[in-house]
């Protein structure tokens, strides 16, 4: 059956409508985010030699690596390159590594299931990133540097 209520009609976000902000060295552009699903979809840019706090998901994620390439340091035989896809199951523990000898910005497509829970070596929680905070977090960077977030596709916000 075709749903009669709610959203129904197909959302669109053009290339540059959606800006890119940093956190560090970190480049997001957050495209989508479903409060109801716990669903976050963004972009990354990560520099040369950059490396993600070690971490696992509680939900599934998927990945496309746009541009440069990336591993786990728990799986040095996977390398994620331009044209890569990736899957995640749920708490998969990892941390993401990109290769100091890349010559190019790493872009990865990252659709996100849940929260991110950051680990530290003893595995103890130092901290969690989920679709409602990683909204605020993105629209709180907008803010400061002067950029529109309006056209981020955002579900299960209350008006």
């Amino acid at each position: 059956m075709v749903p009669m209520h709610g959203l129904t009609e197909a959302m669109h976000i053009g290339a540059d409508e959606v800006p890119w902000v940093y956190a560090g060295e970190l480049g997001i552009k957050v495209l989508h985010v479903d409060l109801n699903q716990g669903l976050w979809v963004l972009i990354n840019r990560f520099p040369p030699g950059y490396q993600v706090q070690t971490h696992y998901h509680t939900g599934v994620v998927f990945a496309y690596t746009l541009s440069g390439s990336w591993g786990y340091a728990e799986y040095p035989q996977y390398e994620n390159r331009a044209g890569s896809y990736l899957y995640e199951p749920a708490h998969s523990v990892h941390t993401l590594t990109v290769p100091a000898d890349n010559d190019e910005i790493t872009e990865v497509w990252f659709a996100i299931y849940g929260a991110n829970v950051n680990i530290d070596a003893d595995g103890q929680v130092v901290g969690i990133t989920d679709a409602q905070s990683i909204l605020g977090a993105y629209r709180t960077l907008c803010d400061a540097a002067g950029e529109d977030h309006s056209k981020v596709i955002v579900v299960g916000e209350p008006a």
